[in-house]
């Protein structure tokens, strides 16, 4: 029994620290604005903001965005992903590889996703494609670097002991190497996953009639700024549900990971 009340009070706690400063945002926004330093034309009280979003979500509106805007981000991610994991161990594992590729890769990485849209729609259209094209070329160079610097980090001493124990390179390479690099590997995707996001929005609001960005679009044009917070707390929503997913994913496979918690846990 004691331990069974310590655990919940341990859990209680947790979930105290994790809400409370949301919940103090929440209110000192709630207090301004009624205190009258906000105007609900600029930035409305959250209870109106909760209104819009069960009418919204009420009517079907907001599912129909969400349901868009999330199938964009998956096509363009998965993509990314398996391009940019598949080359970064190649990379990784191979010096001639990325001599060859490293000139390209270098000047095209500092180019913001959100300049290739006109060569975008040039190439593909205001269809689907082009959107997913931003989100890949969004979400490739995270996951590439990540996967690249994490088989580069392998430890020199497994390398070493493969090579005494005449190791197969196959073997090493799936079962050391990529293994090794796993934890930087689930990085790059976090990292990817949250730039996808960035990216179907930008092209939403330039080229698109469905989605969370042209909802955005539309009700900035409609002087709807409960509507735009909306469709902005609910990309952040998304985004965070499927990070942990992510996280979760990295926590049932790379098991000898222990994350830090800080003081407290």
């Amino acid at each position: 029994m004691f331990l069974q009340a310590d655990f919940r009070r341990r859990a209680a706690e947790k979930t105290f620290q994790y809400l409370v400063l949301p919940a103090m945002i929440l209110a000192a926004w709630q207090i301004l604005f009624h205190a009258g330093f906000l105007r609900p034309m600029t930035l409305p009280p959250p209870t109106r903001i909760a209104r819009t979003f069960l009418e919204l979500f009420d009517n079907g509106q907001l599912l129909r965005h969400v349901e868009i805007s999330v199938l964009r981000v998956l096509e363009g991610f998965a993509l990314a992903a398996m391009l940019g994991t598949v080359l970064g161990i190649g990379i990784g594992l191979s010096g001639k590889l990325d001599r060859l590729t490293d000139l390209v890769l270098q000047v095209m990485k500092p180019i913001p996703p959100i300049a290739w849209i006109p060569m975008a729609i040039l190439w593909f259209g205001i269809e689907e494609a082009s959107k997913i094209f931003i989100i890949f070329m969004g979400a490739f160079f995270p996951i590439l670097v990540n996967v690249t610097d994490g088989i580069r980090q392998t430890d020199r001493k497994f390398v070493e002991v493969a090579r005494i124990l005449s190791v197969p390179r196959g073997k090493f390479i799936r079962q050391v190497v990529i293994a090794g690099a796993f934890p930087s590997i689930m990085t790059g995707l976090r990292v990817g996953l949250g730039v996808a996001w960035i990216c179907v929005v930008a092209a939403e609001l330039i080229a698109a009639s469905q989605g969370i960005g042209y909802m955005i679009m539309d009700a900035r044009q409609l002087s709807q700024p409960d509507v735009v917070l909306v469709g902005m707390i609910t990309i952040g929503v998304i985004g965070k549900l499927m990070d942990c997913a992510i996280r979760q994913a990295e926590r049932l496979l790379v098991t000898w990971k222990a994350p830090y918690r800080g003081e407290g846990g």
